[in-house]
């Protein structure tokens, strides 16, 4: 897994450390490497936070705090660490029995500030004459200060020099696709979700109100999707509820699975309750409240009991690049299941029914281009393996609903372009041919066009007027 920057430093720039030795947890500070056991392996880690074990109090947010309070033996410590080179994901706070104090910690180094200061004033003056200077000549306001307090952490402003490839290719290569720099500082605030009959443990920060965090258990009803922090108002609310589905239309059935569309307008609390649930398990996504001007296409699989959401994707009601898709998910309990496929393809068949070719909105994040990746490769071996005779590119395109850029990019990862007696030609290897029948051989849902039931919207000027 692509490891992440530390919070505060974006890019993953070098800071300078002095490596020491020390005796008691209460040495640690913020920003410090030292190493934790993990999994029965001694891992490296930085400390993000630190707080009171017993009291939950934080007692260092940032690394500007006081140090903390050797002398006072009655706290047990609990320190926030990210972990070196690993998923931002399996952020977690840890005891201090957990410490491996034997081994070395690194302490980033603080500037002089007497032998820095002359160059710092220099530089605030020089920012303060730029921002005066954009404000009045442009009439924008003025640029953001470099370090902003968030409630839990510190971070630094995004850097406004760098171009957009560069900023998407950082990104990229931090295991991150947050496009906000105070989304990857922020801490998971949650400890373990319930929905249903499964208990699920959230994976990034999601901006639940303040009351609802860090408590035990966050209870939510997975048919209307409110969220509750106690059984006790839990179970009133199931007794209460009435919905055994979204609150959408259905638009397609077969077997067991079910899709429901729903408009973000309309239903406002359910979306962005929606929302708030896939920001636990998704570190890039900013939607939350401006949920208008967006479809969701909720999946999910019925019994006796209602329709369970398995996942969703969700699309812009009209989009000038022609994206069919702007943010997917399938919840961790129905991962690994073959649901995000079909997730995809679905959102193909909506663009079929349009006329129209489609793609995911763009940049990907870094599972989504492997999850994609491998989709359009499968289907497009899977459509020449089958098809006696020449076809170009276009007729690829206007087969699936790909666009020729996707239909381009898979087949370049297959290595399947060849030039041969002066033109292009498709060629498929041994390679490619033996993941085919691997992937013959499994038993994947697929969508039946013939189930769905459903016709390309067409919205007012006053429906996408977004309140």
């Amino acid at each position: 897994m692509g490891g992440n920057s530390r919070p505060g430093t974006p890019g993953g720039q070098k800071v300078e450390t002095t490596v020491i030795n020390v005796s008691d947890p209460s040495q640690l500070s913020i920003g410090c490497k030292a190493f934790f056991e993990k999994d029965n392996e001694i891992r490296q880690a930085e400390v993000l936070s630190i707080r009171d074990k017993a009291m939950r109090n934080h007692i260092q947010r940032t690394a500007e705090d006081a140090p903390l309070d050797a002398s006072n033996s009655k706290i047990e410590y609990e320190f926030y660490v990210h972990y070196v080179e690993f998923n931002k994901r399996l952020d977690e706070w840890v005891s201090e029995s957990r410490a491996r104090l034997d081994k070395p910690v690194s302490f980033p180094k603080k500037k002089n500030k007497a032998t820095h200061g002359g160059s710092q004033q220099a530089a605030r003056e020089k920012r303060r004459k730029t921002n005066t200077g954009a404000s009045v000549a442009t009439g924008t306001a003025p640029q953001t200060p470099d370090t902003i307090r968030h409630d839990d952490a510190v971070y630094t402003a995004p850097q406004k020099n760098i171009s957009k490839e560069k900023e998407i290719e950082k990104l990229r290569t931090g295991g991150s696709m947050a496009q906000s720099t105070s989304e990857v500082a922020r801490m998971k605030n949650l400890n373990v979700i319930e929905m249903g009959q499964y208990q699920v443990e959230p994976w990034y920060f999601s901006p639940y109100p303040l009351e609802y965090a860090h408590t035990p258990i966050l209870y939510i009803c997975e048919f209307c999707l409110c969220f509750y922090a106690n059984k006790t108002q839990y179970t009133r609310h199931r007794a209460k509820c009435t919905l055994q589905h979204p609150p959408g239309n259905e638009i397609y059935r077969k077997d067991d699975l079910s899709f429901f569309e729903i408009d973000g307008r309309r239903q406002k609390t359910y979306c962005r309750n929606l929302c708030l649930l896939s920001k636990c398990f998704l570190d890039h996504k900013t939607l939350y409240y401006d949920v208008d001007p967006f479809l969701f296409y909720i999946m999910t699989r019925r019994d006796e009991r209602g329709c369970h959401i398995i996942g969703y994707f969700s699309k812009e009601k009209e989009s000038s690049d022609n994206f069919n898709l702007a943010c997917i998910l399938t919840l961790p309990q129905y991962q690994r299941m073959g649901f995000g496929r079909v997730l995809m393809q679905f959102s193909y068949e909506l663009s079929k029914a349009e006329g129209k070719v489609g793609s995911p909105e763009k940049p990907l994040s870094d599972l989504g281009l492997l999850s994609y990746r491998t989709y359009w490769s499968e289907v497009l071996v899977d459509m020449l393996v089958g098809f006696d005779g020449e076809i170009s590119i276009d007729e690829l395109s206007h087969m699936t609903s790909f666009t020729i850029q996707d239909i381009m990019h898979a087949l370049f990862s297959l290595d399947a372009i060849r030039y041969y007696h002066g033109q292009h030609c498709i060629v498929l290897s041994e390679r490619v041919m033996e993941a085919y029948e691997r992937f013959k051989r499994k038993n994947h849902r697929k969508i039946d066009s013939s189930c769905l039931k459903w016709s390309p919207k067409v919205f007012t000027q006053a429906e996408l007027r977004y309140l």
